[in-house]
């Protein structure tokens, strides 16, 4: 069966069909979602410092207690709920990072551990660990060439 539909036709159609999305909501949730988050990091980073850990140590152990708490949540089904109002305000800090390796080895677990779990585990995380990584480095390259100058 042929479809007889102009490009213009057919994207008419596919207008009418696609839902409208509340930018301005959707803005408006992940600034405060993403705020809150940051907030808590900054709640826990104090904590670890009251506790009389180095800048440095507190900061690790904000970051490790942030991954943490995201995949925690992930696996109890709670950070999916709250990415549906908070879009990319729950995707961009860290929990975001923790969400995206939990969320697919949970999906594919019931193939096992190696062909579901541990294969799955990086699929949505991978490529950002890869094309970070590689950034950094050629912009660390770039950086140290530049200091000759």
């Amino acid at each position: 069966m042929k479809n007889n539909m102009t490009d213009k036709q057919y994207q008419d159609y596919v207008d009418k069909k696609t839902p409208n999305s509340p930018i301005v909501k959707d803005v408006i949730w992940a600034f405060i979602v993403g705020g809150l988050i940051c907030v808590i990091g900054q709640l826990i980073l104090n904590g670890y410092q009251a506790m009389g850990f180095d800048e440095e140590g507190a900061a690790m152990g904000t970051s490790t207690t942030l991954v943490f708490l995201g995949a925690f949540f992930t696996g109890l089904g709670l950070y999916d709920r709250l990415a549906k109002y908070a879009g990319a305000g729950s995707i961009v800090p860290i929990t975001g990072f923790a969400n995206s390796i939990v969320s697919p080895a949970m999906e594919f677990k019931s193939e096992g551990l190696v062909l579901g779990l541990a294969v799955k585990m990086f699929t949505v995380a991978g490529p950002v660990l890869v094309y970070g990584i590689t950034s950094s480095v050629v912009a660390g390259i770039v950086y140290y060439i530049m200091s000759f100058f």
